[in-house]
């Protein structure tokens, strides 16, 4: 499997902490500091408003507060406020969580203040690495009905970050269905740490379920190609030529061979299952994105290719023949083989009805593959409804209808 996205593990905290701090001096209201405080509280929030700002004499001014033998817990709560500020700006965010927290079960603490504090705590602790309070902070912003998205990002990296991929992936799922649920696409970001956590996990299932939406919002080629290489991996499809052919077929599609041995291998097996027409397309996309470099390679791929342009040209002559024979047929077989014919040979509105025809005779001895290739014309065609109706239909074989559904998925994209 290809690489996958790093993950963002920087955070902006500047913007954090942009929101100023509460104005508790200037507003002669009660609560009131008590005197001795309230000099020193005052000079800190001078030299905060100071131009250029002194950060650091205030803190030398908060410190003497909290020096005091006798300060009220409205003069810490004023304390906490300012240092967490200052703190904050110098990026001495230890310090800053420290102030936070001692903030937060204040009973001075403005209630539509909350939020903002949990978020700047969970943000604060993602940099000091302390991914359990992250978490913790995270998700009660989340029960608490105001996490934003940064916060779910930053929650699901902690968990990421700590080995949890079982959570990562769970917390996650959770933020993409709330996403869906708005009508927003889940950001890319968010499904590549769903991904990589299943990649850790080395959980199969969950490798491809992540990347089949993964191309469901963000069909990239470098999705598509991981996604298929799960499947000429798959068993089932490697010991059966005809289940080759048909991941070969979406490959191609979505553009993902770009090796000299894959345009070969899917020329052949085409040639094998009397369709010369789809290999000779085939190869001739190969030259034409000049992936045969090596000289005899080009040689030998060329061959191949006139041999697939004979066999083309015999079997478009017979083709005739075969429309004759099929109106004879008592099963469906022989219009299903006419419609592979027409469909190899891109005149997909003859494919469409051939095989539409040859389903609604019966007796089609691989009904599921019918449908496939029917759902594919139908795609061809331009008949995105028709094509979808045709994959849904497609039953019976596991490696057949995980590429009607994988169809179903470029369908939606063409």
């Amino acid at each position: 499997m290809k690489t996958l996205a790093k993950l963002t593990a920087t955070l902006a905290l500047g913007a954090a902490f942009a929101v100023t701090f509460t104005q508790a001096m200037a507003a002669e209201e009660k609560p009131t500091n008590s005197k001795e405080a309230a000099k020193l509280l005052k000079a800190a929030q001078e030299a905060i408003n100071a131009k250029p700002p002194k950060y650091q004499d205030a803190i030398a001014r908060l410190r003497d507060v909290d020096a005091l033998p006798k300060k009220s817990p409205y003069d810490e709560y004023v304390m906490n406020n300012f240092a967490s500020f200052a703190y904050g700006k110098l990026g001495d965010y230890a310090n800053a969580e420290k102030a936070l927290e001692a903030m937060l079960p204040s009973q001075y603490l403005p209630q539509n203040e909350l939020p903002m504090r949990v978020r700047q705590l969970t943000a604060v602790n993602y940099q000091l690495k302390n991914w359990e309070k992250v978490i913790d902070y995270g998700t009660r912003s989340v029960k608490g009905g105001y996490a934003d998205d940064q916060a779910y990002q930053i929650v699901a990296q902690a968990y990421y970050l700590k080995a949890d991929y079982r959570n990562t992936i769970k917390f996650t799922d959770d933020f993409v269905a709330t996403e869906l649920k708005k009508g927003e696409t889940p950001k890319e970001d968010t499904l590549q740490l769903i991904l990589s956590s299943c990649v850790k996990l080395e959980d199969s299932p969950c490798i491809t379920h992540a990347l089949e939406r993964m191309v469901t919002y963000y069909p990239k080629q470098e999705y598509w190609q991981n996604l298929l290489e799960s499947m000429f991996r798959d068993k089932g499809a490697a010991a059966n030529d005809k289940l080759m052919l048909e991941v070969y077929r979406l490959a191609a599609d979505v553009d993902t061979l770009h090796k000299p041995d894959e345009f070969r291998e899917m020329a052949q097996l085409a040639l094998d299952a009397g369709s010369p027409g789809e290999a000779q397309r085939i190869l001739e996309k190969g030259f034409a994105k000049n992936v045969f470099a090596d000289p005899k390679d080009k040689e030998r791929n060329q061959r191949l290719l006139d041999s697939a342009k004979k066999q083309a040209a015999s079997d478009q002559a017979a083709l005739p023949k075969v429309e004759a024979e099929v109106a004879n047929a008592t099963t469906g077989d022989k219009e299903v083989s006419l419609g592979l014919a027409y469909l190899s040979y891109a005149q997909y509105d003859k494919a469409v009805a051939a095989l539409n025809h040859g389903l609604a005779k019966g007796g089609v001895r691989n009904e599921a593959e019918a449908r496939l290739l029917l759902g594919i014309a139908q795609l061809k065609a331009g008949n995105k409804d028709e094509a979808t109706k045709a994959f849904r239909g497609v039953k019976g074989d596991p490696t057949l209808e995980r590429l009607a559904n994988l169809w179903t998925l470029h369908a939606r994209q063409a």
